[in-house]
């Protein structure tokens, strides 16, 4: 019989668009009207963002010790290498198989295996092994600081693990951009085009895309308000440097992406040696319902909470009608 759910969503937007947002106000939906209204099932989540946090935290610990940084030159700036953006779907697509698969594992040093995954990451988006290269003590000296960190994250991932996925979706969250003022299409390894290229095909061939639609100025005053200086490594109130927002994150290629695919209703990503036609529905956000959804659900506005479910649920109809077809 027939999945009624997706089983992968890519959760897309500008930093700050609500992601987090639409990811928490689905897990206070009644599940039934998940289905129902989404064609979303009970959620498995995962999202980017803590590698990102902890390569940048690995970048901070180097840099306390005098030595040279392997992946941003400080908190506030991009990337050295744009090929980071592949190392992320890599790690991404791990652990979407990790999920499907349950695949449990059980390392003395929860730090060491991420470090190991990085670095295999890395080569297969072209890079060097970075970590492997550091000084034996230093690296270690690293590894024990962040152990805390990347054991709660290895955690967090297996809790998720279910041995029936019929009524399950995976919900995948990241953000991709370019420069602003970027002309389209966006080129090397900058915006979704390239992104999505570098997912693996098992995930490629059963995702659909959700995507969250504000304007860069919205995105860059939302990042500012969502901030908590004291939780800076959350996935829901961190603030992304500014000049992050203006270099990566100044535009972004979604809706290009849809106005040029092969295939209405869709989005075109060749990779692997295969074309993919991914669903794309886009829930504009441009008024902002979503961020209402960062506190308890008995402070929502019901009728902005209607006008969200409306607008998400017209989205998925779109992507469900063109779902493995």
């Amino acid at each position: 019989m027939k999945k009624n759910v997706f089983d992968v969503v890519l959760l897309n937007a500008l930093p700050a668009s609500g992601k987090s947002e639409v990811r928490k106000f689905m897990n206070e939906n009644d599940p039934e009207q998940m289905v129902n209204d989404f064609h979303i099932g009970k959620n498995l989540q995962l999202d980017d963002f803590p590698y990102v946090w902890l390569m940048r935290q690995l970048d901070k610990k180097l840099a306390e010790m005098g030595q040279p940084t392997l992946y941003y030159p400080d908190d506030e700036s991009p990337t050295y290498d744009g090929r980071v953006w592949g190392v992320l779907s890599i790690l991404l697509s791990e652990d979407y198989q990790d999920l499907v698969n349950r695949n449990y594992v059980s390392p003395a040093n929860a730090a060491e295996y991420l470090f190991e995954r990085f670095d295999r990451a890395s080569v297969a988006a072209g890079m060097k092994p970075l970590i492997s290269l550091l000084d034996e003590d230093i690296r270690n000296k690293i590894a024990a600081d962040l152990e805390p960190e990347a054991r709660a994250l290895l955690d967090e991932k297996q809790s998720q693990y279910a041995e029936d996925l019929s009524d399950k979706t995976i919900i995948i969250e990241f953000s991709r951009g370019g420069n602003d003022g970027a002309a389209m299409p966006l080129t090397g390894t900058f915006g979704y085009q390239y992104t999505y290229s570098m997912l693996s095909p098992d995930l490629l061939k059963n995702a659909a895309v959700l995507y969250i639609w504000v304007t860069p100025e919205d995105s860059r005053a939302k990042n500012d308000a969502r901030f908590d200086p004291n939780n800076p490594g959350s996935s829901i109130n961190h603030k992304t440097p500014d000049k992050v927002m203006m270099y990566d994150y100044g535009c972004d290629d979604i809706l290009y992406l849809k106005e040029v695919s092969e295939v209405p209703g869709t989005l075109t990503v060749e990779a692997w040696g295969q074309k993919f036609h991914l669903p794309v529905g886009v829930f504009d956000n441009r008024e902002d319902l979503t961020t209402q959804f960062r506190g308890p659900k008995e402070t929502w506005d019901e009728a902005s909470r209607q006008k969200a479910v409306k607008l998400v649920s017209e989205a998925t109809a779109e992507m469900w009608a063109h779902y493995k077809k």
